[in-house]
């Protein structure tokens, strides 16, 4: 291999063509599986984008380069990492073609491949200029009329329209990561830790988010139908001191992030949690245990000691609990002392934990619970529990508020339409109307100022690519992408309730391209999807297709450290 490799547009799409080839398979109601086998032997069965394209051993550093755009935007929105893919190489294929008709020669273009990269980037440029100012309004006045917003604070099973069609934006999104077996159950397992955390606004979204570590737990041995929500939290540490059933009620519990001293253990019956002290990086778990003359002294004292409790679970438990942790065994105040509902063992799989409760302060106040993910291998849970997670960002970013709805505000503009909890229907709905709104806009664009042809030409390039994603979800039928397309683009935007049941094919059995064999795939193409995740895919398609236009040349560089890479970590702030 060269040291030096100068890449050219052709070669940036064939690495991606390579990429899409792999999560293709798993794509769309026909989608299944992909099936990887490690070095040890374990099994990875998935169709989650993200899990496999992070699985694969990517050694070219563009297809490495992709891969860390879809794990970062994916840890903002949860979803769409197969989309990404899929359009990244429609917008390659695209400016390809568009560049192979009349590059732009320059001084510094050699060759004619060097002339259509330089148009590429040219054209790359001008897209992401062009959805940056222009975009956002689009979709407010070609999509938003179209859609139904899901009102957050009407999220219970007496609020039935808002209810159910939170379920069909869960199960669409369920389908899609983990296939319809379960789809239902999950859906409905969210919407009850939803209900029971009072999730109706974006910040305890965001909270739940952030200490989804610590709010749940996973069970190995038995089938995903066990999964459950179990009220309170459960901490993954048993008691380190004999349990006694307490019957007075409520339990009282301390805090404490420093060692026990035999002096405080005079003290009534109380339980008292001990976490691994952040300053003590290098001390192995052993040390931050308590010495066993404390442990037999709580004992004598009835007193039961919980230690070694994880940083996520503990903080998790001050902020239900209210009290503050002891720093200092010298004064212990009220404000030190939290009230439990309860404290005892809960035997979940094969593993014994401490379960607690917290009691009601108010009515309308959050119920804190757990979710128990279940399943028959450490694989699937952590397929499960990873699903559970994504579907909670792309809640956060669904009912959002974009930041340029604020700027609009601000500078006296006409505010966005894209109000947080927007959704559309599943199908390709959003790619239609957006594929039409381009095209439309390009035309008045060439009509009003004939000079400029970039825009007209960045407004069909887009447009072109938007229909891969519909065209790969009907690629068994194309007369039924066709109908559906037309279908779409002739209803009324005031009458939104007519639109959304559109794709609920199995009520139309005379349309002979629907998809009526299958109950999955009526499940998958009857859902919703929200706005704001495909607002932000777009722009982060745009954002990477800018990124990899840019690279022209490759170092290769021996190493003796080259070793598989890391997966990329981004900080809080990237998620923002």
């Amino acid at each position: 291999m060269q040291r030096v490799q100068c890449l050219h547009l052709k070669h940036v799409l064939q690495t991606v063509c390579a990429l899409e080839a792999v999560v293709l398979r798993t794509f769309g109601p026909e989608g299944g599986q992909v099936l990887f086998t490690r070095d040890t032997g374990q099994v990875m069965l998935s169709r989650s984008g993200t899990q496999i394209l992070t699985a694969l051993r990517l050694e070219h550093p563009l297809a490495r380069m992709v891969v860390e755009c879809i794990w970062k935007h994916t840890r903002k929105t949860g979803d769409g990492s197969k989309s990404f893919i899929l359009l990244v190489a429609s917008l390659l294929r695209t400016i390809h073609s568009a560049a192979s008709k009349e590059p732009i020669v320059s001084c510094n273009s050699n060759s004619r491949a060097a002339a259509e990269s330089t148009t590429a980037r040219h054209l790359a440029d001008k897209m992401l200029g062009f959805t940056t100012e222009k975009l956002e309004d689009l979709i407010t006045v070609a999509l938003a009329p179209y859609g139904v917003r899901l009102l957050v604070n009407n999220l219970s099973a007496n609020a039935l329209t808002d209810y159910d069609n939170l379920q069909k934006l869960l199960v669409s999104f369920f389908c899609t990561r983990l296939g319809c077996t379960h789809c239902d159950l999950m859906s409905e397992l969210i919407c009850k830790l939803l209900i029971s955390w009072k999730c109706f606004t974006f910040s305890s979204l965001r909270f739940l988010n952030d200490n989804f570590p610590a709010l749940h737990t996973a069970v190995l041995g038995f089938p995903v139908s066990c999964s459950r929500l179990i009220a309170g939290q459960v901490i993954h540490r048993d008691f380190a001191t004999p349990h006694r059933n307490i019957h007075q009620h409520p339990v009282k519990a301390v805090v404490f992030t420093i060692s026990l001293q035999p002096k405080l253990l005079n003290a009534e019956d109380v339980l008292e949690l001990e976490t691994r002290m952040m300053e003590d990086h290098g001390d192995r778990p052993d040390r931050m245990k308590q010495s066993d003359a404390a442990l037999a002294l709580a004992t004598q004292a009835e007193m039961c000691v919980v230690e070694c409790v994880s940083e996520d679970e503990l903080a998790l438990f001050i902020h239900l609990s209210g009290a503050s942790p002891v720093s200092d065994c010298r004064g212990i105040q009220p404000e030190h002392v939290a009230s439990l509902t309860f404290c005892q063992p809960i035997l979940l799989g094969a593993h014994r934990y401490v379960h607690v409760d917290f009691p009601d302060s108010k009515e309308d106040m959050a119920k804190p619970s757990t979710v128990v993910i279940c399943g028959l291998g450490e694989g699937q849970t952590n397929q499960y529990a990873r699903a559970i997670e994504d579907v909670i960002r792309m809640l956060r970013t669904t009912w959002e508020p974009l930041d340029a709805t604020t700027i609009s505000v601000q500078s006296g503009k006409s505010p966005s339409s894209i109000l947080p909890g927007c959704v559309l229907p599943t199908g390709g709905t959003f790619e239609f109307l957006l594929h039409h709104a381009l095209l439309q806009y390009g035309k008045t664009q060439e009509i009003s100022n004939p000079t400029d042809t970039d825009v007209p030409l960045v407004c069909q390039l887009l447009a072109d690519a938007l229909l891969c994603l519909p065209r790969h979800i009907y690629s068994d039928n194309l007369r039924c992408f066709l109908q559906v397309q037309t279908r779409v683009c002739s209803f009324d935007p005031y009458e939104p309730d007519r639109l959304l049941c559109m794709p609920e094919f199995s009520q139309a059995q005379e349309e002979p391209c629907m998809y009526s064999s299958s109950s999955n795939n009526l499940k998958m193409l009857s859902g919703l999807e929200s706005v704001s995740c495909k607002y932000h895919l777009i722009m982060a398609v745009l954002q990477c297709v800018k990124s990899l236009l840019r690279v022209d040349t490759v170092l290769h560089v021996s190493s003796d450290f080259n070793s598989k890479p890391a997966r990329p970590t981004y900080s809080s702030d990237d998620e923002d």
